[in-house]
């Protein structure tokens, strides 16, 4: 069993600047078979939609288009550590922020594509 644990979630204002981290912890055989990490958001009374996703070992990323250029995705496979820079934040980036997991071939961009799922953590920009 793999488990993947968020945090850095918190209330920031308009313009400001969040840092998430996730942390996949367990088998060695099992987290080293992950490919992909990504990060995905869902606000009150919305579907869970892509925000950002990067395969291993760093070289090849994909970001939503409505955040792309404010937010920065990377990881430390030596740490089996995925984090996301959110910068500009805007009052539509809040949600609850996930991480996800997959074992497949691809950087997925659809939450069928992700194997495991964090908790989630907070984010919130007031208007």
């Amino acid at each position: 069993q793999v488990q993947l644990v968020e945090s850095g979630g918190g209330l920031v204002q308009a313009g400001g600047s969040l840092r998430l981290s996730c942390a996949a912890s367990g088998r060695t055989y099992n987290i080293y078979g992950i490919n992909a990490m990504g990060w995905f958001r869902q606000a009150p009374g919305k579907e869970r939609e892509f925000v950002s996703a990067i395969r291993r070992g760093g070289g090849n990323t994909n970001y939503a288009d409505s955040v792309k250029g404010r937010f920065t995705i990377s990881r430390d496979d030596g740490k089996n550590t995925v984090y996301l820079q959110m910068n500009s934040l805007k009052p539509e980036d809040t949600a609850v922020y996930y991480c996800a997991a997959s074992y497949g071939t691809a950087v997925y961009t659809t939450t069928g594509g992700y194997d495991l799922w964090g908790q989630g953590t907070q984010v919130t920009v007031p208007s």
